[in-house]
């Protein structure tokens, strides 16, 4: 399946419960800190991945190190970092086996993309779920109840 196409991007908005967005920032003027209250507003847990910020909590989230440091299962690694800077962190989401990885409008690692994908995870690239969620008229996820 080509990636991208809106059947698997659908798929994957629908069925994604938890996100670990690397990259978080607790400055509400930066994207990854608006998507990341979009997401929470539309029903999905968002654990912000920030070494700088670990500890921390933002939108309500204790703030973690790296991937490997979460310890809640996540469904979707979402990535908001410069292209160059995200090998290391697909690595960690294989290694973590996180099933998607998402890299936002603007990060393009054909590379790691390929190892992802041959590792298993489904893999998008140069999208934002903030724009794809209404464009695909996704409704609103519901979290299982504990």
């Amino acid at each position: 399946m080509s990636r991208n196409n809106p059947e698997q991007l659908r798929r994957i908005l629908e069925t994604v419960r938890t996100i670990a967005l690397v990259g978080a920032s607790d400055k509400p003027n930066r994207p990854s800190h608006e998507v990341m209250a979009y997401l929470q507003g539309r029903g999905y847990r968002v654990i912000p991945v920030n070494p700088r910020l670990a500890g921390k909590t933002v939108l309500g989230e204790t703030v973690y190190a790296d991937l490997a440091a979460v310890t809640t299962p996540v469904d979707m690694a979402d990535l908001f970092l410069a292209p160059d800077r995200t090998d290391p962190v697909i690595d960690s989401a294989i290694q973590q086996q996180i099933p998607v990885v998402w890299m936002q409008i603007g990060v393009i690692n054909e590379q790691g993309a390929l190892r992802a994908e041959e590792a298993g995870a489904t893999v998008v690239m140069d999208k934002c779920p903030k724009q794809e969620i209404p464009r695909l008229g996704i409704p609103p996820v519901t979290q299982p109840t504990a």
